[in-house]
């Protein structure tokens, strides 16, 4: 209550402004979607951030004063920091990433993988006897039998599976020191 300067009475505060949210709506609302729309491009998320300025704004109601501001301009201001907190809400929150990205994702870096794979394993095969690289080549790689290779070179079976075991020891060693920096 304040004093007036008038007889002493006492003047009882004006009835605050009346806020018609459906009014305020029909109005405002286009300009508020297309606003947080721009903000957060998603449709979805754009006509939540302008329902809960509305909510926002019918709850504040009291508060509002037309002579600091436009009913929009104080829409406006409620639907920036509406805009904000759920921009600051969805940074906090991981992204859902669709299956088929999350599936080519994985399949690009599985590529990438088995590149870097191949490189490492052609640079170890590398650093073996030819004896050694010629049957981890032809059973691990080409899926040869023993007995196919030995028909092949006339090696018998017993000493290619001497080698296949002595040059898997030094294919794993010359591996290991690849992977040390």
């Amino acid at each position: 209550m304040t004093l007036t300067a008038e007889r002493g009475r006492v003047a009882l505060p004006s009835e605050p402004p009346s806020f018609d949210v459906r009014e305020a709506f029909d109005e405002h609302g286009r300009a508020l979607v297309a606003f947080a729309l721009n903000s957060t491009r998603d449709n979805s998320i754009a006509e939540e951030c302008v329902q809960e300025t509305f909510v926002r704004a019918w709850r504040a109601r009291e508060k509002y004063e037309s002579s600091r501001a436009s009913e929009r301009t104080w829409l406006f201001a409620i639907a920036r920091n509406v805009v904000i907190d759920q921009v600051r809400a969805r940074q906090r929150r991981p992204t859902p990433v669709p299956d088929e990205r999350l599936h080519s994702g994985m399949h690009a870096e599985s590529e990438d993988r088995a590149t870097d794979d191949r490189i490492v394993l052609h640079s170890g095969l590398a650093r073996l006897s030819r004896d050694h690289r010629e049957v981890i080549v032809a059973i691990q790689l080409q899926g040869m039998t023993y007995q196919q290779l030995e028909d092949h070179t006339g090696v018998a079976a017993a000493t290619l599976r001497t080698r296949m075991f002595y040059g898997l020891k030094a294919l794993r060693a010359a591996l290991g020191e690849e992977e040390q920096p």
